[in-house]
């Protein structure tokens, strides 16, 4: 059947505002947090949740975006929580790392999803997949290893750091399809989030008045002095929020394979335009890393995608 090109036309709208919003938000990040000096990370996770949790409401009860699911019992609520609670920590880290390590160096880290993806699936479920897909993951890893090798900008902590919030990121994968994998309680990301949110801005909220002490106060102060600050956490905020909702539309109106293959061109496109911006230092040894590393992320793709 063909595809109207009004429906094109939409479709290509879509993934181009999952790509600025993804891309977009990644580089606000790091020069809130590197470049501007607004050293905050945890705050700056809690301005996230709570635009998502805002956001998410409406999108869903105001704006019909997805239909409202609810949830059922106390036992799905805490399944739910725990997500929340490694959903927020894999942001956290995420944003930890970006005061240390370029958008580059952040990027090739978190291609490697795929490798802790599989490694949980086999812990917690004892799933195995096909050995050619095991083989897929010698490359990324391999790819990592170069690269930090390579990185003129390595910094041991903001390293560990990105590989926690990778590894959290693909914990909440696995976990999602273990904890919420009857029927009844399935959700889809759009309603997953507007639950999750609030949860991690209940586990935010301490965390960041003790851990970053008199973050609210010392905002007040920066907005006060520079109205900019407070314009571009509120831009910020909403671009995170849109990074969730795009990547919903974008998977409603093509498919989930569509939408991994999108996303492994995406990292290189942040590693570009991150360069070309802030300007960071790179080596041949680097980026012939992260190009590995890449090459092995499509082959496991494509081993996922044959051995179903």
């Amino acid at each position: 059947m063909k595809v109207p090109a009004s429906g094109r036309l939409f479709t290509i709208g879509l993934i181009a505002c999952w790509y600025s919003s993804n891309i977009g938000v990644l580089l606000l990040n790091k020069y809130l947090l590197s470049n501007y000096g607004f050293r905050y990370p945890i705050f700056l996770t809690l301005c996230h949740m709570m635009a998502c949790s805002v956001l998410s409401y409406v999108a869903i009860s105001w704006l019909k975006v997805a239909p409202l699911q609810t949830v059922r019992s106390r036992v799905q609520f805490v399944k739910i929580s725990s997500l929340g609670l490694i959903f927020c920590l894999s942001v956290v880290g995420g944003n930890i790392s970006l005061r240390y390590l370029p958008v580059s160096f952040n990027q090739a880290v978190g291609a490697t999803t795929p490798f802790f993806t599989a490694v949980f699936a086999y812990l917690m479920t004892l799933k195995r997949e096909a050995w050619l897909t095991y083989i897929t993951l010698i490359p990324v890893v391999a790819g990592v290893m170069i690269a930090s090798g390579g990185e003129p900008s390595f910094h041991l902590f903001g390293f560990i750091m990105c590989i926690g919030a990778t590894a959290a990121r693909a914990l909440k994968t696995v976990l999602q399809g273990i904890l919420l994998s009857s029927e009844a309680e399935k959700l889809n990301s759009m309603n997953l989030l507007m639950y999750m949110a609030p949860v991690a801005v209940a586990f935010l909220l301490p965390a960041a008045i003790i851990m970053e002490e008199d973050v609210i106060g010392i905002t007040i102060a920066l907005a006060r002095d520079d109205s900019r600050i407070l314009w571009l956490l509120i831009f910020n905020s909403a671009l995170a929020y849109l990074v969730n909702l795009t990547n919903f539309l974008v998977t409603k109106h093509t498919s989930a394979l569509t939408l991994q293959v999108l996303g492994n061109a995406k990292g290189a496109v942040a590693v570009v335009i991150s360069i070309l911006i802030f300007r960071n230092p790179v080596s041949v040894t680097g980026m012939l890393g992260y190009s590995l590393t890449v090459f092995g992320v499509i082959l496991y793709s494509e081993a996922k995608k044959r051995s179903k």
